[in-house]
């Protein structure tokens, strides 16, 4: 397993280096399912000095990505929070791949089955301000929506691997989630 390290805003000091890795040489024993972590540590310019180093960790654990953001006054203090948080969701995606291997189906996924409604234009588009990259792997409906709640997002693009066609499954206002799967006319 690979530890990668990327700085914003800052120079990491190696001091700051070995700590990082020594907590993460704890997480490393246990989990065996992980092929690449990611550190990144910056330092942002906020009023609130509590706030002002955030560490993020990304496990890549068999193509599924968990995050996991923590800010604090000190970067050994932001890597002490972050931790307990990172090995939480390593368990449970790794209770839900269990799950999953003994055919159990999570609850709550309902499929979106109207066309969305289409609105008008606004008068002034505004300008694609970013634009993200990132390789998709086809995987079912279940595997997706577990990806999307590990990465926190309120919406995941995919390739579904019933039919092949990229589908975007996202959470609904009342907390289920709905399908948007394309149709060529």
């Amino acid at each position: 397993m690979e530890i990668k390290f990327v700085a914003k805003n800052m120079e990491l000091s190696e001091n700051a280096k070995e700590y990082i890795e020594k907590k993460l040489g704890k997480l490393k024993r246990r989990l065996n399912d992980i092929s690449e972590i990611r550190v990144e540590v910056s330092e942002e310019k906020t009023k609130s000095q509590k706030d002002r180093f955030v560490i993020r960790i990304v496990l890549d654990c068999q193509s599924t990505l968990i995050h996991t953001e923590e800010r604090a006054e000190t970067i050994k203090a932001a890597m002490d929070k972050a931790l307990p948080v990172t090995e939480r969701q390593f368990e449970r995606w790794k209770g839900k791949m269990e799950d999953r291997a003994k055919n159990a189906m999570p609850t709550g996924v309902a499929m979106a089955k109207e066309n969305p409604v289409e609105t008008e234009e606004p008068e002034e588009r505004k300008p694609v301000v970013k634009v993200k990259r990132f390789a998709i792997k086809p995987m079912t409906v279940e595997e997706a929506a577990d990806q999307m709640e590990l990465l926190k997002h309120d919406f995941f693009l995919f390739i579904n691997a019933e039919n092949t066609k990229v589908n975007l499954l996202y959470r609904r206002k009342d907390g289920d989630y709905g399908l948007i799967a394309p149709e060529i006319k």
